[in-house]
């Protein structure tokens, strides 16, 4: 069992916020509201904040009504400024490259970027939830690779090696170093080592702390 948390769930299908909101209660979550666009989320968050009831984290669509565009992160990105304690987490259809560099743009803690295919991996889309409401990152790996991709056509990432991008990468997801060594097959130490040289490399001192880990994939943007 994961520490419980309080969510918000914004999405306009019905079906698929009744889905989320069963996927976390099930694992002994709190879905305390559920709307159906950016307005009633902002509004719901407004309130509960009034309430001294602001919950730990908010998974959002990214397209909402009224046009289905981008009324979902524009909605996120706000709260993110109102209440920078709020993780928020946004899901899309697929990969809007624009939307995740907006969303990222800002700090680096409790933000996350999934693609809606990865919610019917339960237990990963759970342990998601869970790992940006207490101020961790989740991006999908399809966003990291994209991400990257651009990263490397800017040469920003020109300095590592494959090995090291590789762990960049698997870093990007939100997985530790223990979990990073069982993926490659390889030690922890070895994992540490690549770590250690990927902030070396991108110029990220000891100085801004754990946010290197996320900082490491988001240099690109201030490329």
């Amino acid at each position: 069992m994961e520490d419980r948390v309080r969510v918000v769930i914004a999405e306009d299908s019905v079906l698929l916020r009744e889905g989320l909101t069963r996927l976390l209660t099930d694992r002994g979550h709190d879905v305390v509201a559920g709307v159906g666009d950016g307005e009633a989320l902002i509004k719901t968050i407004t309130e509960l904040d009034g309430q001294g009831a602001l919950p730990d984290v908010v998974v959002a669509d990214v397209r909402m009504p009224p046009t289905h565009t981008d009324e979902g992160v524009r909605a996120s990105v706000q709260l993110r400024k109102a209440h920078p304690g709020l993780g928020v987490l946004v899901l899309s259809q697929y990969v809007e490259e624009r939307y995740a560099t907006e969303l990222l743009a800002g700090s680096s803690r409790g933000v996350g970027y999934l693609l809606k295919d990865r919610v019917a991996e339960v237990r990963e889309f759970v342990d998601a939830v869970v790992r940006v409401a207490e101020g961790g990152t989740a991006l999908d790996p399809e966003v990291v690779a994209q991400l990257l991709g651009r990263s490397r056509k800017q040469d920003v990432l020109a300095g590592l090696t494959p090995r090291e991008r590789e762990v960049l990468g698997l870093m990007a997801e939100g997985r530790t170093n223990s979990a990073i060594a069982r993926q490659l097959v390889v030690s922890d130490g070895a994992v540490e080592k690549h770590v250690s040289n990927i902030f070396m490399k991108l110029g990220l001192s000891p100085s801004v702390g754990d946010h290197r880990r996320v900082l490491a994939v988001l240099t690109y943007l201030n490329s």
